[in-house]
């Protein structure tokens, strides 16, 4: 897997590692929502928002600015996240390149359009929590992030920004924090790791779709 993309797989396998189970993260989210974040309501107004749509296209920038390196890490593409099956992500450049992200783990796409190179086993449990919790924050339900970080909201539900910091000790090892904005999707994703590494994705020309293409379909595994 190519760097570029690896990075923010990696940096999303950090944040699965201490991960509640998604159910008991949802039981408890109202409380703590009340009891630890800033501005649920906007929080709640976002996520009602986000979830009505079933699934989303868009073009995306991702800039890794490393602390090994003396440049920015810049690459192009789009994906397709579809809330029931999982993201499809294609890099344009530097590179040529798609990734599949589902509960099972992620895969890359060949020349002719087929998945393979599935990740080992060892390694599917934390990606395949990191889909779920991903696909549920697009998708607009961001309690189960409430069981990890303190969240801080501002904005309006048309113009937001969410501020997500770990509560726990051991992710807070790995992670500073994460950043969101938005309107009616997701327009900004940021990620600061503890060693002062960032990840920043923009995503740009979102529009929402009812359904998939047929290569898509195939891809992520739908009938």
């Amino acid at each position: 897997m190519g760097t570029l993309i690896s990075r923010v797989i990696l940096t999303a396998a950090l944040l699965a590692t201490s991960m509640v189970p998604f159910a008991s993260a949802q039981a408890a989210a109202q409380t703590q929502a009340q009891q630890q974040n800033g501005n649920p309501a906007l929080v709640s107004q976002v996520a009602s928002r986000l979830a009505q749509t079933k699934g989303v296209r868009a073009q995306f920038t991702q800039t890794q600015t490393l602390s090994a390196m003396k440049q920015p890490l810049v690459s192009t593409g789009a994906l397709v996240f579809f809330r029931e099956r999982g993201i499809i992500w294609r890099v344009d450049t530097p590179y040529k390149a798609a990734y599949v992200i589902t509960d099972a783990g992620v895969s890359e796409v060949d020349a002719n359009g087929k998945r393979v190179n599935t990740k080992s086993a060892q390694g599917v449990r934390g990606i395949a929590q990191v889909s779920k919790m991903m696909r549920a924050m697009l998708g607009g339900d961001l309690s189960a992030l409430y069981s990890q970080f303190d969240v801080d909201a501002q904005g309006t539900p048309s113009q937001w920004k969410l501020e997500l910091k770990p509560n726990q000790p051991q992710l807070a090892q790995s992670i500073k924090g994460l950043q969101m904005t938005g309107g009616e999707f997701l327009q900004t994703l940021r990620i600061t790791l503890a060693d002062g590494d960032v990840t920043q994705i923009e995503f740009a020309k979102s529009e929402a779709i009812s359904d998939l293409a047929p290569d898509e379909r195939t891809l992520l595994g739908a009938q």
